[in-house]
């Protein structure tokens, strides 16, 4: 199943919670889903028969300036079909729901996208730091991030 026909199955399904399909860029094509959705159509996604996204290769956060983003990218195993799925939320208070509980390899991607973008995942089971001490401060993949010149009295090297 090709990712434009996998976007008019959820657009059918989920209504507006399917804001967007994007085919233009020179990546994967992506669908954009209302983010307070994204863990409805994720279930969708795995548990329907005719998607069967058994697999979540990969789980991503990006800094897009004023707002964060958030990417998947699902495989299909029984039908060898992958789809990408992108959400946006503000980064003031970026807010996305776990998908932890669908697929277990969302907990270490999860806890990565909160250290260093501080994408809060509700309803994860563990969200705690992965690479940063557990007492650092901020989070260092933002394009707004300064790293500090010392921790715990330390240098920071960079």
């Amino acid at each position: 199943m090709l990712a434009n026909e996998i976007f008019d199955r959820l657009k059918t399904e989920f209504g507006d919670a399917i804001l967007a399909f994007d085919d233009t860029q020179p990546t994967d094509p992506f669908i954009m889903v209302q983010t307070d959705k994204v863990f409805d159509v994720c279930y969708s996604l795995r548990d329907n028969d005719e998607f069967q996204f058994d697999y979540l290769m990969c789980l991503t956060g990006m800094d897009l300036g004023e707002n964060v983003g958030v990417v998947y990218h699902l495989y299909s195993m029984k039908f060898k079909h992958k789809v990408v799925l992108k959400v946006v939320a503000p980064k003031a208070d970026p807010k996305v729901p776990s998908v932890e509980m669908l697929w277990k390899t969302a907990d270490w991607h999860e806890r990565e996208a909160y250290d260093l973008m501080g994408v809060q995942f509700e309803g994860h089971r563990n969200l705690i730091r992965i690479l940063c001490p557990y007492d650092w401060e901020g989070h260092p993949l933002r394009k707004d991030y300064e790293t500090p010149e010392f921790y715990h009295g330390m240098k920071v090297s960079y």
